[in-house]
Protein backbone atom coordinates (compact mmCIF):
# COMPACT_ATOMS: atom_id res chain seq x y z
CA UNK A 1 0.00 0.00 0.00
CA UNK A 2 2.55 3.01 0.69
CA UNK A 3 4.55 4.06 -2.00
CA UNK A 4 7.25 6.55 -2.58
CA UNK A 5 6.02 7.97 -5.58
CA UNK A 6 5.79 12.00 -4.84
CA UNK A 7 5.17 14.61 -7.10
CA UNK A 8 6.61 18.01 -5.76
CA UNK A 9 4.38 21.32 -6.34
CA UNK A 10 5.90 24.05 -8.14
CA UNK A 11 5.52 27.97 -7.34
CA UNK A 12 2.51 28.16 -9.36
CA UNK A 13 0.92 25.09 -7.83
CA UNK A 14 1.43 26.74 -4.68
CA UNK A 15 0.07 29.96 -5.38
CA UNK A 16 -3.18 28.15 -7.23
CA UNK A 17 -3.52 26.00 -3.72
CA UNK A 18 -3.03 29.30 -1.71
CA UNK A 19 -6.05 31.01 -3.52
CA UNK A 20 -8.11 27.77 -3.25
CA UNK A 21 -7.47 27.71 0.39
CA UNK A 22 -8.13 31.19 0.85
CA UNK A 23 -11.37 30.77 -1.18
CA UNK A 24 -12.96 27.77 0.87
CA UNK A 25 -12.36 28.74 4.24
CA UNK A 26 -14.50 31.63 3.63
CA UNK A 27 -17.24 29.51 2.21
CA UNK A 28 -16.44 29.03 -1.42
CA UNK A 29 -16.21 25.25 -2.19
CA UNK A 30 -13.88 25.16 -5.47
CA UNK A 31 -15.13 21.79 -7.58
CA UNK A 32 -16.00 20.40 -4.40
CA UNK A 33 -12.63 22.10 -2.48
CA UNK A 34 -12.22 21.34 1.15
CA UNK A 35 -9.55 22.65 3.46
CA UNK A 36 -7.87 19.49 5.15
CA UNK A 37 -6.28 20.36 8.32
CA UNK A 38 -3.82 17.50 9.81
CA UNK A 39 -1.13 18.12 12.26
CA UNK A 40 2.47 17.71 11.35
CA UNK A 41 4.27 14.15 12.11
CA UNK A 42 7.04 16.05 13.45
CA UNK A 43 6.26 19.86 14.66
CA UNK A 44 2.46 18.73 15.82
CA UNK A 45 1.60 22.53 14.52
CA UNK A 46 -1.30 22.48 12.66
CA UNK A 47 -0.94 22.07 8.73
CA UNK A 48 -3.67 23.19 6.17
CA UNK A 49 -3.48 21.97 2.23
CA UNK A 50 -6.92 21.71 0.12
CA UNK A 51 -7.89 18.56 -1.14
CA UNK A 52 -10.97 17.51 -3.38
CA UNK A 53 -13.56 15.37 -1.87
CA UNK A 54 -14.45 12.74 -3.69
CA UNK A 55 -18.14 11.77 -2.83
CA UNK A 56 -18.56 7.97 -4.36
CA UNK A 57 -21.43 5.47 -4.04
CA UNK A 58 -22.51 6.75 -0.26
CA UNK A 59 -19.35 7.16 0.56
CA UNK A 60 -16.18 10.47 0.79
CA UNK A 61 -12.96 9.36 -0.33
CA UNK A 62 -9.32 11.74 0.00
CA UNK A 63 -6.86 10.97 -3.53
CA UNK A 64 -3.35 12.09 -3.17
CA UNK A 65 -3.35 12.82 -7.34
CA UNK A 66 0.69 13.76 -6.63
CA UNK A 67 1.36 10.89 -4.49
CA UNK A 68 3.44 10.22 -0.77
CA UNK A 69 2.44 14.15 -0.04
CA UNK A 70 3.26 15.78 3.09
CA UNK A 71 -0.15 15.76 4.19
CA UNK A 72 -0.29 12.13 3.26
CA UNK A 73 2.48 11.22 5.69
CA UNK A 74 1.37 13.87 8.39
CA UNK A 75 -2.44 11.92 8.28
CA UNK A 76 -0.99 8.67 8.84
CA UNK A 77 0.90 9.54 11.50
CA UNK A 78 -1.94 11.74 12.95
CA UNK A 79 -5.04 9.25 12.22
CA UNK A 80 -7.45 11.84 11.74
CA UNK A 81 -8.17 15.20 9.94
CA UNK A 82 -10.37 17.88 9.91
CA UNK A 83 -12.00 19.16 7.08
CA UNK A 84 -13.42 22.72 6.51
CA UNK A 85 -15.63 24.38 4.13
CA UNK A 86 -16.17 28.05 6.02
CA UNK A 87 -16.80 27.94 9.44
CA UNK A 88 -17.96 24.29 9.26
CA UNK A 89 -15.10 21.88 10.15
CA UNK A 90 -15.65 18.38 10.80
CA UNK A 91 -12.88 16.16 12.38
CA UNK A 92 -12.36 12.40 10.66
CA UNK A 93 -10.76 9.02 10.77
CA UNK A 94 -10.24 7.50 7.95
CA UNK A 95 -9.34 3.97 6.51
CA UNK A 96 -6.50 3.74 3.56
CA UNK A 97 -7.94 1.54 0.80
CA UNK A 98 -5.21 -1.27 -0.42
CA UNK A 99 -4.54 -0.97 -3.71
CA UNK A 100 -6.83 -3.43 -5.36
CA UNK A 101 -9.70 -1.30 -4.10
CA UNK A 102 -8.66 1.67 -5.98
CA UNK A 103 -9.38 1.60 -9.43
CA UNK A 104 -12.86 2.61 -9.08
CA UNK A 105 -12.20 5.74 -6.91
CA UNK A 106 -9.67 6.60 -9.13
CA UNK A 107 -11.94 6.10 -12.36
CA UNK A 108 -14.73 8.28 -10.38
CA UNK A 109 -11.93 10.97 -9.60
CA UNK A 110 -10.78 11.54 -12.99
CA UNK A 111 -13.88 11.59 -13.91
CA UNK A 112 -14.99 14.84 -11.95
CA UNK A 113 -11.40 16.55 -12.29
CA UNK A 114 -9.13 15.47 -14.65
CA UNK A 115 -9.04 18.75 -15.88
CA UNK A 116 -7.08 19.64 -12.69
CA UNK A 117 -5.37 16.80 -11.75
CA UNK A 118 -4.73 15.07 -14.76
CA UNK A 119 -1.17 15.85 -15.68
CA UNK A 120 -0.51 13.91 -12.19
CA UNK A 121 -1.84 10.30 -14.09
CA UNK A 122 1.00 10.74 -16.37
CA UNK A 123 -1.34 9.82 -19.71
CA UNK A 124 -3.82 7.82 -17.83
CA UNK A 125 -7.37 8.32 -17.95
CA UNK A 126 -11.01 7.71 -16.22
CA UNK A 127 -11.37 5.47 -19.91
CA UNK A 128 -8.06 3.55 -19.16
CA UNK A 129 -9.24 -0.10 -18.66
CA UNK A 130 -9.44 -1.66 -14.76
CA UNK A 131 -5.74 -3.00 -15.10
CA UNK A 132 -4.25 -0.02 -15.59
CA UNK A 133 -5.68 1.60 -12.76
CA UNK A 134 -4.81 -1.28 -11.02
CA UNK A 135 -1.08 -0.99 -11.96
CA UNK A 136 -0.67 2.52 -11.10
CA UNK A 137 -2.86 2.55 -8.00
CA UNK A 138 0.66 1.97 -5.61
CA UNK A 139 1.39 5.42 -6.30
CA UNK A 140 -1.80 6.82 -5.20
CA UNK A 141 -2.77 6.96 -1.87
CA UNK A 142 -6.13 6.63 -1.09
CA UNK A 143 -8.55 7.21 1.84
CA UNK A 144 -11.93 6.58 2.98
CA UNK A 145 -13.34 9.46 5.39
CA UNK A 146 -15.25 8.72 8.04
CA UNK A 147 -16.49 12.26 9.94
CA UNK A 148 -17.02 11.80 13.63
Amino acid sequence: MASTRYLEPGKATAAFNGCVRWLTKRGLSVWGSRVLGVRGRKSGELREVPVNLLPFEGKQYLVAARGETQWVRNLRAAGEGQLTVGRRTETFTYRELPDEEKPAILRSYLKRWAFEVGTFFEGVDAKAPEEKLLEIAPGYPVFEVFPR
